[in-house]
């Protein structure tokens, strides 16, 4: 009854055109009000500023400001020439080309909200520019950058591994072909609604357009290489990576390309503190909200009912697939993680299934849960930088949010999707 108040209250809010971040902290500061433990309201600063300290969410800001450093110094426009060249032709080609950056540019950050804000400024840009709605493009965005925790480098396959004792490198390379086969889904989902929706297309480009584009775009399309090259080769971290995109967007705007101003610098870090504010302030107040229903028990009394039905494998993992969800409408990825492995891991284990296996099936899980309201963070990272309202945001990513559910049930059942390389390469 209690998490059915929190959620009809927090629903009010929202339907009232509060804030996001207002919302969750009015929720969770009334309730506690109104059961007398105002006391613990003493902790709300620091869970809000705990929220947002970690190491990896140092990258956002970065990956915002290159994002503003590749819109404004031409990085974005030659790359997505370049790849308008090769399908703009096809139906809903940019929006390929989203998903596919998408799944390029995930192993900058492992972290699925940092490339939602960096990486979606430069995408909802390109797309809109070339005559998409800037819903279906924020909608692909914000689905899109879900793939970045499943394909490593995954800070959530790190947590997972230390927490069970699993092998991370087994997790990463677990993770290869679900993140492909989410990008696949995608890319087909997009052909669909682009289809439908009669988006524009081009005439096919020939081999000289081809060409040009491709050699005016060459220093754009070596930054992906750079990062994740210099990740891998342990030269920096994933943090570090969007201080290198930084500098090397910043590098090609001023020195090569020479859009950039010293005048339109001052412009862009402005515009970068003002995005970085609006994210981190959903985030802090998200993880205020996620501490404040963990402190209730309201995951683990959800996990306790849905769990005594049946004994049944299939069934259990249908019910334990329905509780990532669940929770993770309302928790964190990671939150999720760390609240339910404690307790599924028992489960898993006497019904024989892989753990590597199952830890996709929760990273999966959970990223569905980054795309739903009311706590899912890419969706308000998304709808903060792209000004797409909430609700409308989560009509357009509904189509993939059954896609990447799909995959999901694939991995559960199908042991060998996630298990073959590992198994292949011992």
């Amino acid at each position: 009854m209690l998490a059915l108040i929190i959620f009809l209250i927090l629903l009010i809010f929202i339907f009232a055109g509060t804030p996001i971040a207002v919302a969750l902290g009015l929720t969770s500061v009334g309730i506690f009000a109104i059961i007398g433990e105002a006391d613990n309201l003493l902790i709300f600063s620091q869970r809000m500023y705990s929220a947002t300290t970690g190491f990896t969410l140092l990258a956002i800001p970065f990956f915002i400001f290159a994002g503003n450093l590749m819109n404004t110094g031409g990085i974005t426009n030659r790359i997505f020439r370049f790849a308008k060249s090769l399908v703009g032709h096809k139906w809903g080609g940019l929006g390929q080309v989203n998903v596919i950056a998408s799944l390029i540019f995930s192993g900058m950050s492992g972290a699925a909200v940092a490339d939602a804000a960096g990486l979606g400024m430069i995408e909802i840009k390109a797309m809109t520019d070339n005559g998409y709605d800037k819903e279906f493009s924020a909608a692909i965005t914000a689905a899109s950058s879900t793939i970045g925790p499943v394909v490593p480098p995954s800070i959530p396959f790190v947590i997972y591994g230390t927490m069970t004792g699993v092998s991370v490198a087994s997790l990463f390379l677990a993770g290869f072909v679900p993140g492909f086969l989410m990008a696949l889904t995608m890319i087909i989902v997009v052909y669909f609604i682009s289809r439908k929706r009669k988006y524009p297309r081009y005439p096919k480009a020939d081999i000289k357009e081809r060409l040009i584009s491709f050699k005016e775009a060459f220093l754009s399309l070596l930054t992906p290489i750079i990062i994740i090259g210099g990740i891998l080769s342990g030269q920096f971290t994933p943090t570090e990576a969007a201080v290198i995109a930084c500098m090397y967007a910043l590098f090609l705007g001023m020195v090569v390309y020479k859009e950039i101003k010293w005048s339109q610098l001052i412009e862009i870090i402005r515009n970068t503190i003002l995005h970085t504010i609006k994210v981190m302030f959903i985030i802090s107040a998200a993880g205020f909200f996620g501490w404040f229903l963990t402190y209730l028990r309201l995951p683990q009394m959800v996990i306790e009912g849905l769990t005594s039905f049946t004994s049944n494998p299939v069934a259990l993992m249908m019910i334990i697939i329905a509780i990532l969800l669940i929770i993770g409408c309302f928790l964190e990825g990671i939150a999720v993680l760390l609240i339910t492995i404690p307790v599924f891991m028992p489960i898993v284990t006497a019904i024989g299934m892989d753990p590597v296996q199952f830890g996709v099936v929760m990273i999966l899980a959970s990223m569905i849960g980054l795309l739903t309201p009311p706590v899912g963070m890419c969706l308000y990272a998304v709808s903060s930088i792209s000004d797409v309202k909430i609700f409308r945001l989560s009509k357009e990513v509904f189509p993939y949010i059954i896609g990447i559910f799909i995959v999901l049930l694939a991995i559960a059942f199908i042991p060998a999707l996630s298990l073959w390389l590992p198994s292949l390469l011992g």
